[in-house]
């Protein structure tokens, strides 16, 4: 006899399939678009690409040509996102561990363009001579002359400006152009002094050599975190929201990169040579940024430290202690005085130089704001081909083709109000000095005008998905590979054109100074998705997929072929070649 099951205790119903021809059975079956899509992101073809027309200029022939958006996250368009991590790695891994110098120096100048050189310097004696004896005529028109030359000798291959000009007509500038605001480079009371010598040039780290006679050259990597702001859950929360500093880490993220570039410039003068890297920029679980760098060369762990501990940023903008509109009474335009005013008094609120003024004029006056380093500064080296450095490559590289509120998702009510209260702050933070949150606090922003918005400004950091973090994700040094991301995507794309033997028959053409130059054939212009030669997206998505099968299994096949030509293949090699498979 079986003992009855206690209510509520029985056990799950086995689930029936449902009848074939209803509703629920053609629900359960998968939607053609949907697999259409999956199939495109499996073979790397981009998904919503954009549509070219290109025109032959010698045939007059017109026909429409997918080419990839180049969307860099994941949730707009996976292919390209995944293409283009992989070119961050390439390029995080051609320049970590190299022994060579990326760059070589600058090719001596020819006889022409020392000519305009000395034709130039004529003009400003010439110049100098008329502005002495208050001949403008002759200033008005050596000033064109100026802008002539200065056109002939960037046409002439020289990189660079000579001189400044004289005259200029950029709107950017400050109301008093020449007068450059000047801070004090004293070093705070409160950071430790830093040596500093003179930085050589060089880009390559220290190489080593072992007992046995083998060097060796390692690398490493970096972490830098922020401050605290309060003690905090393993869930990134605060432990007590209301004594966590919000409007602090709302500051120091804004200014984050600000602070990276000091911290830079200072190990850079510290070590004496200049220091490498590539990294990215990413929130942690608290949601205050932090980075991950890639250094080459080896740097002592207790210097790295010390150059974190005495890196600080100052930020010298009008005090923001005192909020003194909300966003229900905020000031008004005033039209005769095109200036924004109190709403009570009508009072012109301080301007942005006014404030500047008067800060230049406190000797007492402190930064609003300072921004430094955490404690925390982890650092490890790393060997170079080794599985090691690739995972390292792999996490730094883990959070780029996301967004950065997507790199940690709040799934319990306490981490969204944490992300509520962090938003909140980011809000009424002035991001530049021509936000409009300025007008919170009494201070006209720079170039203000009527279509300011207070807390509402349109700038990256206020938005809820960036967490302050407005730009700058991917910081790579100038001298890092000597390439650009599109110089290693054209290097992958040689390799694949290499391995299957594909040559380009470009036309060449020979200018006046009889250099050889490629002909421009084609015309580009962007197609409308409903002009008459776009078809359907799920037309062009299933040509795009046919075509790259097809490509596929000729790159596989002439891989095959280069393996048994050279079985010795190196493992950076097969990254090489996985790399020139992603970029296609």
């Amino acid at each position: 006899m079986t003992a009855p099951t206690l209510p509520g205790l029985e056990p799950a119903p086995t689930p029936v399939a449902p009848r074939p021809g209803s509703r629920a059975a053609r629900m359960a079956l998968p939607r053609s678009i949907d697999v259409l899509r999956d199939i495109a992101i499996e073979y790397g073809v981009c998904v919503r690409p954009l549509a070219m027309r290109r025109t032959d200029l010698d045939t007059g022939l017109t026909e429409v040509i997918d080419l990839p958006c180049g969307a860099t996250r994941e949730d707009k368009c996976p292919p390209c996102a995944k293409k283009n991590r992989r070119l961050r790695q390439a390029q995080i891994r051609e320049g970590w561990h190299r022994d060579d110098e990326p760059l070589p120096g600058p090719e001596p100048a020819t006889e022409a363009q020392k000519s305009l050189i000395l034709f130039r310097a004529h003009l400003e004696f010439a110049r100098d001579e008329a502005v002495r004896a208050a001949q403008w005529d002759q200033v008005s028109d050596l000033d064109e002359a100026i802008r002539e030359v200065e056109e002939a000798i960037a046409a002439e291959g020289l990189r660079g400006r000579v001189g400044p000009p004289h005259t200029s007509d950029d709107e950017d500038q400050d109301d008093e152009p020449g007068q450059r605001r000047k801070r004090s480079t004293k070093r705070r009371q409160d950071a430790p002094e830093l040596p500093r010598r003179k930085v050589e040039r060089r880009t390559v780290g220290k190489t080593y050599t072992a007992p046995d006679g083998s060097t060796y050259q390692p690398s490493m990597w970096l972490t830098l975190t922020l401050d605290s702001y309060g003690p905090v859950r393993p869930d990134g929360t605060p432990v007590n929201p209301a004594r966590y500093d919000y409007r602090r880490a709302a500051w120091d993220a804004v200014h984050f990169p600000r602070l990276l570039d000091r911290f830079w410039q200072n190990l850079r003068r510290c070590e004496g040579w200049n220091v490498q890297y590539a990294g990215c920029v990413e929130p942690q679980r608290r949601l205050a940024p932090h980075a991950h760098f890639a250094i080459r060369g080896t740097i002592p762990r207790d210097v790295l430290r010390t150059v974190a501990a005495a890196t600080y940023h100052q930020v010298w903008w009008p005090s923001v202690d005192v909020q003194r509109y909300t966003l229900d009474r905020l000031p008004l335009w005033d039209e005769q005085a095109a200036a924004w005013v109190d709403p009570d008094s009508r009072y012109l609120l301080t301007t942005w130089t006014e404030a500047l003024d008067a800060i230049d004029d406190n000797p007492d006056a402190e930064a609003v704001h300072v921004v430094r380093f955490g404690a925390q500064v982890d650092a490890r080296g790393v060997m170079p081909g080794t599985e090691d450095a690739e995972r390292t490559i792999r996490y730094v590289t883990k959070y780029i083709t996301k967004h950065t509120g997507d790199c940690h998702k709040a799934t319990t009510d306490r981490q969204r109000k944490h992300l509520d209260r962090l938003w909140q702050q980011l809000q009424v933070t002035p991001c530049t000095d021509r936000c409009a949150n300025w007008l919170l606090y009494g201070v006209q922003p720079k170039k203000a005008h009527a279509k300011l918005k207070p807390g509402r400004c349109k700038g990256k950091v206020h938005q809820r998905d960036t967490l302050g973090i407005g730009g700058r994700r991917i910081l790579i040094s100038r001298d890092w590979s000597g390439k650009t991301l599109a110089d290693h995507k054209h290097d992958a794309r040689a390799w694949v054109r290499a391995l299957l033997g594909v040559t380009t028959d470009g036309t060449q053409l020979v200018d006046d100074q009889g250099d050889t130059a490629e002909r421009v054939r084609h015309a580009w212009e962007l197609a409308r998705p409903d002009d008459p030669d776009v078809g359907p997206m799920t037309h062009r998505l299933m040509r795009s997929i046919s075509e790259r099968a097809r490509w596929r299994s000729e790159l596989l096949a002439a891989k095959d072929r280069a393996a048994q030509e050279s079985p010795d293949l190196s493992a950076t090699q097969h990254s090489a070649q996985h790399d020139g498979e992603e970029t296609q």
